[in-house]
């Protein structure tokens, strides 16, 4: 049987909607005078009303309830356009607003209360749209438009197959790093902005790190070049992502190869004292004098581009690796995957037979690919900020190193 209550519910959400609506437009326009509103909190509740009947109606008896509608506001909006802070929102809202009554009779009242909920949070953020406005500048709106073009445009025609030899090149993967990267860029750049530049540097290589430690190290190193007074913290920030790494692949590892955690967990313990030891350092060497200092542009394609060469590369010679060793050769092939993408190297491992590898091979292999991938964002911190302080970024990086391959020449003897 149907649910005759359900007209009612439906009717209730829609002029829910209206007066969700038009307790934000009477709020922000209650410093008006009277009759200088295009509608307020009761008219948007009736404007609800009107767009739950129309849901209910035929759809002839919608339409002229909806163009009825709309003609109210745009008389409303002509009579009101000689005034001061002349705006066409209030308007654009009554459509809106019946728009979503609507949906709540005719389709869902959970659909209509969505686009309700969503049309009052957009009008709320009046000040913060605003005040972001204020702030950007010309550099800002075209770095968000390479992020578009690269992102949204490029990337969904790039075919998602395998190519060149071995078929080690997947375009679309390939792309995706310039994609993380620039927009792990963007990320660092607006976190900068909002909570301040050393907040926001060692926000983004803990956060970004959880995802790509090697895309933050390849964007903090370009911005060694472009700033100068910030190169303790982002030498910190480098050092700050690498230890998220180290705790990472321990987690990874613990949920996908608990046997091979224990081997691993030694090898990593010595490279973390030193990565956190450098980090502090760092950090104290800053000083917090950051304040106050320009941010680089926050969209550069170099890095980006460079990293994706990278993965390509080494995706090719790991391929290679398989093909000619075999098993034999598969710590090597994953050493070499560790190089770009360790959690690639942790899920290689993790499909294999369990009786290929014993556990404390398996430990010893997948800490060998860690120290690859530390030794090559050490030698990409190097290249990339060359004369601009890349030496010393990289000098925590291969601290680490060294401290890891000491623990894991030692494990491997033992």
């Amino acid at each position: 049987m149907p649910d005759i209550g359900q007209p009612y519910l439906a009717m209730i959400a829609s002029i829910a909607i209206g007066l969700l609506v038009g307790l934000e437009r009477g709020w922000t326009q209650r410093e008006l005078g009277k009759g200088r509103r295009v509608a307020g909190f009761r008219t948007f509740g009736l404007i609800g009303l009107l767009g739950g009947m129309g849901g209910l109606a035929p759809d002839i008896l919608a339409a002229t309830l909806g163009m009825g509608v709309a003609a109210i506001l745009t008389v409303g909006y002509s009579r009101s356009a000689d005034q001061e802070h002349l705006s066409a929102t209030t308007t654009l809202a009554g459509l809106l607003t019946f728009g979503a009554s609507f949906c709540a009779t005719r389709i869902a009242p959970a659909l209509g209360l969505a686009i309700g909920a969503a049309t009052f949070a957009i009008l709320s953020a009046r000040q913060s749209m605003h005040a972001m406005l204020r702030g950007m500048d010309e550099s800002e709106i075209e770095s968000v438009s390479r992020f578009l073009l690269v992102a949204l445009i490029i990337l969904p025609l790039l075919p998602d197959a395998a190519y060149g030899p071995y078929d080690a090149w997947n375009p679309r993967n390939i792309w995706m790093v310039v994609v993380f990267v620039m927009g792990l860029s963007f990320a660092g750049y607006a976190v900068s902005r909002r909570f301040g530049q050393d907040r926001g540097i060692l926000l983004v290589a803990l956060t970004g790190a959880i995802v790509s430690s090697t895309a933050v190290t390849a964007n903090y190193a370009r911005r060694l070049r472009d700033e100068p007074g910030a190169r303790s913290l982002l030498s910190a920030g480098i050092a700050v992502a690498s230890i998220v790494m180290f705790v990472r692949v321990q987690l990874v590892a613990l949920v996908l190869i608990p046997r091979a955690l224990p081997t691993l967990a030694l090898t990593m313990a010595p490279a973390t004292l030193v990565a956190v030891a450098f980090a502090l350092v760092a950090w104290r060497r800053h000083g917090g004098t950051g304040n106050g200092m320009g941010l680089s542009n926050p969209l550069g394609f170099g890095p980006a581009l460079m990293l994706a060469a990278l993965v390509a590369g080494l995706s090719l010679a790991a391929r290679w690796a398989l093909v000619h060793f075999g098993q034999q050769g598969m710590a090597v092939v994953l050493t070499l995957t560790g190089i770009s993408d360790v959690d690639a190297a942790v899920m290689t491992m993790a499909g294999l037979p369990p009786d290929l590898l014993d556990d404390h091979v398996a430990g010893l292999i997948l800490g060998s690919a860690v120290l690859a991938n530390t030794l090559a964002k050490a030698m990409m911190t190097m290249v990339i900020g060359w004369g601009h302080g890349g030496v010393r970024a990289a000098l925590p990086l291969f601290a680490a190193l060294v401290a890891a391959a000491v623990s894991l020449t030692g494990r491997a003897i033992l």
